[in-house]
């Protein structure tokens, strides 16, 4: 292992038990890091300089999206801030170096609402007429995931590692642990939902405190970001919705409308846990450009215009 893998090795682990990052971030910097290490042909950080890492990143553009270059970026640029920290470099590459591109604006997919409501029709309707008590248990843990999903934005991954002790159905607070480990509280006020997480917390206790998490498998375990991407795209087949519908465009969909219906953004920022409101603002791209597309389909009825 040459110097520069062993300084990649000890800021990995700072990043775990120092930084507090979670799993994925620390995953996402390893990747980006062995990436670096495996193109540069010097093994010692004191001897990469502003012009190497230059070089490294007009290969990048050639490879990936800005939006990946951008990633691998901030990836090399906090360990070269660690390596300068613990004073492993007396140089900073990056202090002479002015990273600045455009990144185009892609706006998050979202749901539209009449097939929203084919998809929980299609369910619950499922639901009701499930042959046996076995079938009708797995459709009412399907709905509460569902359910959940649009009725508060939140992440697969939130959903799917949330504790049981994260859920107070006596107060219908649920809290959410984030990216980073940073924790936010959302109030569930719709009683159906409520009596539903209620129903599904009653019929699945012996397994939830088995396992520890709320959301359940099959078998008892803990529910899978596949089983849910699974679970939507099942019911979307069964619906005959065509278009691809992924866990994350609920959380779109869920910010849409909250903005669409006048929300303040800060508000909506604070319950989809987006650390800056920049973030956040893309949502306003999207109700714009279904403003545009209101406009246009109504464009034809103008009034004749004044001669």
């Amino acid at each position: 292992m040459s110097n520069l893998q062993i300084h990649i090795k000890n800021y990995l682990e700072y990043c775990i038990a120092q930084k507090r990052l979670d799993e994925k971030t620390v995953k996402a910097y390893r990747i980006d890091l062995r990436q670096f290490s495996e193109w540069v042909s010097t093994t010692e950080a004191a001897e990469i300089s502003a012009n190497i890492i230059e070089a490294y990143l007009t290969e990048l553009h050639q490879q990936y999206t800005p939006k990946t270059v951008k990633r691998k970026i901030a990836s090399l640029k906090a360990f070269f801030h660690y390596l300068e920290y613990k004073e492993i470099i007396d140089k900073n590459p990056f202090n002479k170096l002015h990273i600045k591109f455009r990144e185009p604006i892609i706006l998050p997919k979202t749901i539209p609402l009449p097939t929203i409501e084919i998809l929980f029709n299609t369910i619950y309707m499922q639901y009701c007429n499930a042959p046996n008590n076995g079938k009708k248990r797995i459709l009412l843990r399907d709905i509460v995931v569902m359910e959940m999903l649009f009725a508060t934005g939140i992440r697969i991954f939130e959903l799917c590692s949330m504790p049981y002790q994260n859920i107070d159905l006596k107060n219908n607070i649920i809290i959410i642990k984030g990216k980073g480990a940073k924790e936010r509280l959302i109030h569930i006020c719709d009683e159906h939902i409520v009596n539903v997480l209620n129903k599904y917390r009653s019929e699945y206790n012996e397994e939830i405190l088995s396992c520890g998490y709320f959301f359940v498998n099959n078998i008892g375990n803990r529910l899978s970001d596949q089983s849910v991407r699974e679970m939507i795209n099942k019911y979307c087949c069964i619906a005959n919705i065509e278009q691809h519908i992924t866990p994350h465009m609920f959380r779109h969909s869920f910010a849409t409308l909250l903005l669409e219906e006048n929300v303040d953004i800060r508000y909506i920022q604070t319950m989809l846990g987006h650390s800056s409101i920049s973030v956040t603002e893309i949502y306003t791209h999207v109700a714009m450009s279904k403003q545009k597309e209101i406009l246009d389909e109504y464009s034809g009825f103008r009034a004749p215009a004044v001669r």
